[in-house]
């Protein structure tokens, strides 16, 4: 396990590498150390504009090789999306240290955990959360598929459909009460009672009958959640889920 002290000298070390770097324009941490909000379990989260786009590959390979040469690092992963590449680390010590480079045109905030820490970024299109009719639409598409994943006797599919259908409702109660509604990160500052009713949803064990009873406490859930939103939608879409819930 590592320590807040090797995390920092680690973070120091990759932030020193960047200043020193002409192609490298601008430097940020991002994630929770940019709200004040780190604690002993947080990773590094550091993100770079690159001068020039076709530099934003060999920058990544040589910040790369610093990872695992002096670092140890372990393995990594990338994720693609909207010009940034972020790579993810797994360090010997189990730190996880998420390093995300763009070009210069496409550097900047991309939600409220950012803080420039030198160089320049550019004002940036804040993404838009989930709306509520899109999260009930995923819901009752999970709850279609849990139905039949029962009635198929595909326990575990019907377990990852009554799982994925509750991350729809917890996200519906997280919009509702303005928390972050992405990876689940405002769950656990929904109220005790909502939380309370949709814990009776989660799968005790894979029999047919567990499944069944998860599954239609989830489905009461969303019924609730969907009269909070919009007791119109509510009442087209009640009738019909319970009869789903029913088999």
């Amino acid at each position: 396990m590592f320590t807040p002290e090797e995390r920092e000298k680690i973070k120091q070390e990759i932030l020193s590498l960047a200043a020193g770097d002409n192609r490298i324009t601008g430097g940020a941490v991002t994630g929770s150390a940019s709200v004040g909000k780190e604690d002993e379990w947080s990773d590094i989260d550091l993100a770079f504009g690159v001068r020039n786009p076709e530099d934003v590959a060999p920058t990544l390979q040589d910040f790369t090789s610093h990872m695992y040469r002096n670092c140890g690092a372990l393995h990594h992963i990338d994720v693609h999306s909207e010009g940034w590449i972020y790579r993810v680390f797994l360090l010997s010590n189990t730190l996880q240290v998420d390093l995300a480079f763009a070009a210069r045109k496409d550097f900047g905030s991309r939600g409220p955990t950012f803080k420039l820490l030198f160089g320049r970024a550019k004002e940036q299109t804040q993404p838009v959360a989930p709306s509520a009719p899109v999260l009930i639409g995923y819901a009752w598409l999970y709850a279609l598929h849990a139905r039949s994943s029962i009635r198929r006797n595909k326990v575990w599919q019907a377990e990852y459909m009554i799982s994925a259908m509750r991350d729809q409702v917890l996200s519906l109660a997280c919009l509702r009460c303005g928390l972050p509604t992405r990876e689940g990160r405002g769950y656990d500052q929904l109220p005790a009672a909502t939380l309370g009713s949709v814990e009776k949803g989660i799968v005790a064990s894979l029999g047919k009958e567990e499944l069944q009873r998860a599954f239609k406490a989830t489905v009461d859930c969303l019924i609730d959640e969907i009269k909070l939103s919009n007791q119109e939608l509510e009442g087209k879409l009640g009738p019909t889920l319970i009869a789903v819930a029913a088999g």
